[in-house]
């Protein structure tokens, strides 16, 4: 049998290479199903409590339920994935959308909980965890790519050296990690 492989080519003749492809952070579903644990638990452990003190009536449950919904909103965490030269977070109620070619800034902010903020010439803004990044090579590397091209452009006006800085973070990371699956850590 035979494998065909697709190469797709641009018009100058050097391979382009990821157009198309579509990559998702493949923790995504873990975190979900985490999310909806806590959800769950915090209804189980509300209505065990009410049981307990005979306080059980169908209001309270109503209560104890909507605080669990209200739970798992906030622990869901957005669905980041990158197609098409695009990159995405869909969380429950929103989506953001930049596309990674033609960047205008990158900015990172400081904090306790730091955030990658990326802004293109469309007006596109996403608000993204750089630990996603760090978690997904793929999704980095798709990131890294439309970054680069963005520069060529001229369009990246401010943000390259946190790229670059986050970059060598997760090749660190990367680095680690296969040197401890090999066990040579």
């Amino acid at each position: 049998m035979q494998r065909r492989i697709n190469k797709r080519a641009s018009v100058s003749g050097t391979p382009r290479t990821d157009v198309g492809l579509a990559v998702h952070d493949r923790y995504w579903a873990r975190e979900l199903r985490s999310a909806v644990l806590c959800g769950v638990l915090l209804f189980g452990a509300l209505e065990l409590l009410d049981w307990g003190f005979v306080r059980h009536t169908l209001v309270r449950t109503s209560w104890w339920a909507a605080l669990a919904v209200l739970l798992l909103i906030i622990l869901t965490p957005p669905r980041v994935s990158t197609a098409d030269g695009g990159l995405s977070a869909r969380g429950l109620m929103t989506c953001q959308r930049v596309r990674t070619d033609r960047l205008v800034s990158v900015h990172i902010s400081e904090g306790v909980a730091p955030r990658l903020i990326l802004t293109d010439t469309s007006g596109g803004r996403l608000v993204l965890d750089p630990r996603v990044l760090v978690a997904n090579p793929l999704l980095w590397h798709q990131l890294d790519q439309g970054a680069h091209r963005s520069q060529e452009l001229g369009t990246l006006r401010c943000g390259m050296p946190w790229l670059e800085r986050l970059g060598q973070r997760i090749d660190t990371e990367v680095c680690r990690g296969i040197l401890q699956t090999s066990g040579l850590e």
